[in-house]
């Protein structure tokens, strides 16, 4: 990885007197403010909904490339692959 980006994800159970959180730290070689933007740009989607987007994609992307030969993503994969051409080829208009 040329340059990696570190992230910290934190996920905060919001609607509970259980303060339940998750944290996890990944590493990533695409800059995920950079295609938030992109998607909150040229999707059509709202921003809350392009912010999920962007972070779902680089969370799922990554690891399904490493791992595609794996079951629970080789039939997956194909259409992974086809929706990612489709949205940049969206954005890119």
């Amino acid at each position: 990885m040329k340059h990696p980006h570190n992230y910290r994800i934190t996920i905060e159970h919001t609607n509970t007197d259980n303060a339940e959180t998750i944290q996890f730290e990944i590493q990533d070689r695409e800059d995920m403010f950079a295609i938030v933007d992109a998607i909150k740009q040229g999707s059509g989607l709202n921003s809350n909904d392009s912010t999920r987007l962007g972070v779902a994609l680089r969370l799922l992307g990554p690891m399904m490339m490493k791992d595609r030969k794996h079951p629970l993503f080789a039939d997956f994969f194909p259409h992974f692959k086809t929706f990612m051409q489709n949205l940049k080829g969206k954005l890119k208009e």
